[in-house]
């Protein structure tokens, strides 16, 4: 039988070269308007894009044909994964084709950076002779902070050792053992600001390092710091460093990527600040890396349409059991229970365990535990995380994860139990299901309570006595935070006890630390689910 495989974006021709050997028949189409896309999007069978191709639900909608998409890259974020899915179609991605192009883009602006390589350049070819003005610095013996230890950040560690660089690492998610096998000391984001004098950034762009640094962050840094990001845009407050940069805080910083893409007017003084190297996001661009990409995802959309092995899938286990409808509540119950462990934990998590309870969750309490790896994994790993590769990446990152299914017990039919430990400090979440689609988190730690698992939680232990809860209240209120919801859970009266408070507004953190310094209030944890 013979496929059709739409591309609408520019490729390696490896791909197209692989497609027609195969017999495929390939409709590239680079220049389109969307009545042009939506029509050939009818006809396809296979997609192969990049990220200039936003796959809408509409489009899939409409593809009613199609069963592959590939990304000829790792992030998936343009294309509707739920759309996808719920019409049964695989998408896959190329995660392992640009990490070394992009590591060597990184150390490359490092080196460029540190020695003023492109200040230099111009200034020669304007006719000048500036040597005392382009001295620039060492990378010897230098400390370099690594945000993001994950398969980009441990290439640059490798690297970066043969220049002599102290390396210090802050990832919530890789072990003490897997840092230290690339010569990473892993410490808090504080220390690594405090101590570094390159500051590289290697993580997602997620709720959680959007503005990660920003101009409290460069004002903790090292006065003279210098910036490298080569992630992704929006990590970086641009804004903030324009002014560290100029205000000589930061003594330079090398840009590859931006918070839009092409950078609007509003970049421009960054950008062309004689103290900043940029590209245009190139990091991931070689021709070496672009054909590796290509063929890679080629190999597994022939494959998809061949109904062969994929090895590459993101949302292949979603589609399994997207014929099972009485798991899907449970699938985002646990992935819900796994990210409010993770956002418990102080230290990094050395292992996870899930415990299964109950007729339904037993039954599919390998897809459950992986679930609930997937919401730990997806609040800080640097590739998109699925059913797939969740347990590989832990792995990767020395977090032991297992899943056990036991019998009933207790007073909930259902329950999904999520522990996850660190040294001496541990964590239990547990949750079931209400009338078969009400989300319930019901102990957390070892109190119970019953609390809806979403939007934004902060939660605290206090002293059970009157008045602690308005107390925070009219802290929340003066802040203009509304509370959309309340759980308490306490073993007995008098003792310590345990709020959940469910707000509709972000909790700013100088409000945070004002309730962490009630007296008789411990523990302020704010939780933020996706």
């Amino acid at each position: 039988m013979s496929h059709t495989v739409l591309i609408t974006d520019p490729v390696d021709p490896v791909c197209t070269e692989m497609l027609e050997a195969q017999g495929f028949e390939v409709d590239l189409l680079l220049d389109y308007d969307d009545a042009t896309l939506r029509e050939h999007v009818r006809s396809a069978n296979g997609w192969i894009v990049r990220s200039g191709t936003t796959v809408t639900a509409e489009l899939i909608d409409l593809a009613d044909d199609l069963k592959v998409i590939g990304r000829a890259g790792v992030g998936v974020d343009n294309i509707d994964l739920d759309a996808a899915t719920r019409k049964g179609v695989l998408v896959c991605n190329a995660p392992d084709g640009n990490t070394i192009s992009t590591a060597e883009h990184t150390t490359a602006m490092m080196q460029a950076l540190a020695r003023t390589i492109p200040q230099a350049n111009r200034s020669l070819r304007d006719g000048k002779w500036e040597r005392k003005k382009f001295s620039g610095a060492e990378l010897h013996s230098k400390t370099l902070g690594i945000v993001g230890v994950g398969k980009v950040g441990r290439a640059v560690a490798e690297r970066m050792q043969g220049f002599g660089m102290t390396l210090l690492g802050f990832d919530p998610l890789v072990s003490e053992d897997v840092a230290a096998r690339h010569d990473v000391t892993l410490v808090d984001l504080d220390t690594l600001m405090e101590k570094s004098d390159f500051i590289t950034i290697h993580t997602p762009m997620n709720d959680e390092t959007r503005g990660l640094l920003d101009a409290e962050a460069f004002d903790r840094c090292k006065d003279g710091v210098r910036i490298v990001n080569c992630a992704r845009g929006g990590i970086v407050d641009e804004m903030a460093l324009l002014d560290a940069v100029k205000s000589g805080k930061v003594a330079g910083a090398a840009l590859d990527v931006y918070s839009q893409e092409p950078p609007p007017e509003e970049l421009t003084e960054l950008i062309q600040h004689p103290d900043v190297v940029a590209t245009p996001h190139i990091a991931a661009t070689t021709g070496a890396a672009q054909e590796k990409v290509a063929q890679q995802i080629t190999e597994q959309v022939i494959n998809g349409l061949m109904d062969e092995p994929v090895t590459t899938p993101v949302n292949g286990m979603a589609i399994r059991m997207a014929a099972q409808p009485e798991v899907q509540t449970y699938l985002e119950l646990a992935d819900r229970l796994g990210q409010i462990a993770y956002q418990l934990m102080e230290g990094n998590a050395q292992s996870l365990t899930v415990r299964c309870r109950g007729e339904v969750p037993r039954r599919y309490a390998e897809v459950l535990s992986v679930a609930a790896l997937r919401g730990v994994l997806n609040q800080w790993a640097d590739e998109p995380v699925n059913f797939i590769n969740a347990p590989v990446l832990a792995g990767d990152m020395g977090l032991r994860f297992s899943e056990t299914r036991e019998a009933e017990h207790g007073s909930y039919t259902n329950l999904i139990e999520v522990e996850v430990e660190a040294g001496d400090e541990t964590h239990v979440v547990a949750g079931t299901i209400f009338h078969g689609t009400d989300l319930r988190v019901v102990r957390i730690d070892t109190y119970e309570l019953e609390a809806k698992p979403e939007g934004e939680m902060i939660l605290y232990r206090n002293v059970d006595r009157p008045g602690m809860l308005a107390t925070v209240g009219e802290l929340l209120a003066k802040a203009n935070v509304n509370i959309g919801a309340l759980a308490l859970g306490r073993k007995a009266r008098g003792e310590m006890a345990l709020t959940a408070v469910s707000v509709d507004d972000d909790v700013p953190p100088a409000v945070l630390e004002e309730i962490a310094g009630i007296d008789g209030v411990e523990g302020v944890r704010s939780v933020k689910i996706r």
